[in-house]
């Protein structure tokens, strides 16, 4: 995409960066909680560190990560790009935004809610019904590694991938170094270690297969409003008659508007540019591209929609960009009579204020 253009929407919505980064620090703490609770469990210890003060720690970091699963819940609500209301937070599997993949992390986030009211609880309930909670409680770090691949818009980018089977390889070796000192027969301890290792390829397999491929929005149960809404686009109607139809080679001067939205909860960032048209041929012209943050900084473009309405016509042009290169952007558009529309325009964007002036060559036919 353009550096103009991602300079002019670089500014994303601090609710979106906060409801991701708390996202991502809830999995490390998480899988921090479960690497040393397992190694507690297999009575591990060092003459710095004594049973007591592993205990402490696995405490302190799944509170911790409690806190920060609280805040992600939070954050994801009043960010409102997507249909998810608190009610979504704690009963899993009724959102219409991902049911499936949100669902997880509302099970995950029910589970930790579960652990920290029995241990409050714990002189009432008993050992054995606490520890058979605490347990239980373990199931959340899968549940959120899941949530996490599937509902993260972030799960095209390499760095959330590493995060993400880096937990997965730390979880691994504890359990490894479990199975080791246990006392189980070999057969148990061998099938144990099998699955250990054959659970974080499938999953990577998945994920090859799922959240990486192109489209996943659409097959992780995205609203289909969500998705077709950014292919509507309404066209002011134009005052002034110039001509009533855009003769076979014209050439625009442009001005207008340059706005940016997002990230939503979907990933994506929203920049589109409205211009009137002077010259040849005077009318209303809008481009708007989707695209996604990419680890350079920049936004790679996902999709695009262009419409272009003459003044006096009552037929829109509509159509997409097929070329972007540096402030060049292509169009082919076509409308509803069959009339089909190549355009090239080369933009300039003030930075500062937003505004865009620019030139446009139209090839009809």
């Amino acid at each position: 995409m353009s550096p103009t253009l991602v300079a002019a929407a670089g500014n994303a919505k601090a609710l979106w960066y906060l409801t991701r980064g708390t996202g991502v620090v809830a999995l490390v703490l998480l899988t921090a909680s479960v690497v040393v609770g397992t190694l507690s469990s297999a009575r591990w210890r060092t003459s710095r560190m004594p049973r007591f003060l592993v205990g402490g720690i696995h405490r302190n970091l799944t509170l911790l990560a409690v806190a920060f699963v609280v805040v992600h819940v939070v954050t994801t609500v009043a960010d409102r790009f997507a249909p998810i209301g608190f009610k979504d937070g704690v009963i899993p599997f009724l959102s219409p935004y991902r049911p499936i993949w949100l669902g997880l992390g509302t099970v995950a986030f029910d589970l930790l809610l579960a652990l920290v009211a029995t241990s409050l609880l714990r002189a009432r309930l008993g050992f054995r019904m606490w520890r058979a909670v605490h347990w239980l409680a373990y199931a959340s770090w899968p549940v959120a590694v899941l949530h996490s691949l599937g509902t993260g818009s972030d799960a095209r980018f390499g760095w959330l991938a590493s995060v993400t089977f880096g937990s997965c390889a730390a979880v691994v070796v504890s359990i490894g170094l479990r199975i080791a000192r246990s006392g189980a027969a070999i057969g148990m301890r061998a099938a144990a270690s099998t699955a250990s290792v054959a659970v974080p390829i499938a999953l990577f397999v998945w994920y090859l297969g799922g959240p990486l491929k192109t489209g996943w929005a659409a097959r992780a149960g995205t609203p289909a409003t969500m998705l077709h809404s950014r292919r509507r686009i309404s066209l002011q109607p134009v005052a002034t008659v110039h001509r009533s139809l855009p003769p076979q080679t014209f050439n625009d001067r442009l001005d207008g508007r340059l706005t940016q939205r997002g990230p939503g909860s979907n990933g994506l960032i929203r920049i589109q540019i409205s211009a009137n048209l002077h010259g040849d041929v005077r009318g209303r012209l809008r481009v708007t591209l989707w695209g996604t943050a990419s680890e350079s900084g920049g936004v790679a473009l996902e999709t695009s929609d262009v419409a272009f309405g003459a003044a006096g016509t009552t037929s829109p042009y509509v159509g997409s960009v097929v070329g972007l290169n540096g402030n060049l952007i292509d169009a082919r558009l076509k409308n509803s009579a069959g009339g089909r529309i190549a355009l090239r325009m080369a933009v300039n964007v003030d930075t500062a204020t937003g505004n865009v002036s620019g030139e446009l060559r139209g090839q009809a036919g």
